[in-house]
């Protein structure tokens, strides 16, 4: 991983840094994303009502449970599977690679907190769709596009790409039950091999957001450091109200916001 870039010239004094860096981030702390989220109650094959199985390649996830009762279900190569129970005020959080799949036992609502704000927009995450939906990114992407046009539409694509992904799921879990690894690190190998295309964008991304962040943090302990505390004047408030309701995403309905222009 290359080093974080340091935006100031050679030599210069912390009290000649921009305005803009010393007023901070402007995003969410951290750089983090947030959304909220009403799980899908939709069943599954399986009997249970949910969301989609998938796994994030660089992003850890948490969940804030605000509303209602269900569970996680988990499928990591260290620690096999496991299902850890939501209710209000729970949190849970999970590491990238951790597959992962949201049960709906009664009227389940999340505050979901994502890493690296703006990367599992822009596609850090893949379905546990069976093999041969994984071959190439174009034959992957016609499995779990959402279409333009009615809401009962977009309903029924999201429901069939949540059903291929729990068949998936099932088999990875199945296998690893008995006690084998191959499909689970043969699922990891696609699942990379599929986003790499995008690598370069999401890099921009994280030197744009959470590594920026860090590089802001750097810059006021510097300052402080010199006596210097007149970054302090520039503090500044934000607000804002979910941007987009009620999307159809991997787990459930959606409300967004859009952070890039905060």
């Amino acid at each position: 991983m290359e080093e974080p870039r340091d935006p100031r010239e050679p030599g210069e004094p912390p009290q000649h840094r921009t305005r803009e860096a010393a007023a901070g981030f402007a995003g969410l702390p951290g750089a983090v994303a947030v959304s909220h989220l009403a799980v899908y109650d939709w069943e599954a094959a399986d009997g249970l009502r949910g969301g989609t199985p998938h796994l994030h390649l660089t992003c850890s996830e948490g969940y804030v449970v605000t509303a209602g009762r269900g569970a996680v279900q988990t499928l990591a190569a260290a620690g096999g599977f496991a299902t850890t129970p939501l209710e209000p005020g729970g949190l849970v959080w999970f590491t990238p690679g951790t597959v992962h799949r949201l049960v709906n036992d009664d009227g389940l609502r999340l505050v979901v907190l994502m890493q690296n704000n703006g990367l599992p927009e822009a596609g850090d995450a893949v379905l546990t769709l069976p093999p041969p939906y994984l071959t190439d990114p174009e034959t992957y992407a016609r499995a779990v596009r959402i279409p333009e046009g009615p809401e009962a539409e977009q309903a029924a694509a999201a429901r069939r790409r949540r059903d291929l992904a729990v068949e998936g799921f099932a088999a990875l879990r199945a296998a690893g039950e008995h006690g084998d690894p191959g499909p689970l690190r043969a699922f990891h190998r696609a699942a990379a091999a599929l986003v790499r295309p995008r690598l370069a964008d999401w890099r921009a991304r994280w030197e744009a957001g959470a590594a920026d962040a860090a590089r802001r943090t750097g810059e006021q302990l510097d300052r402080l450091g010199a006596g210097d505390s007149a970054y302090l004047a520039e503090a500044r408030l934000r607000a804002r109200l979910p941007d987009v309701r009620g999307r159809f995403g991997m787990c459930g309905r959606l409300d967004t916001y859009h952070l890039e222009d905060a």
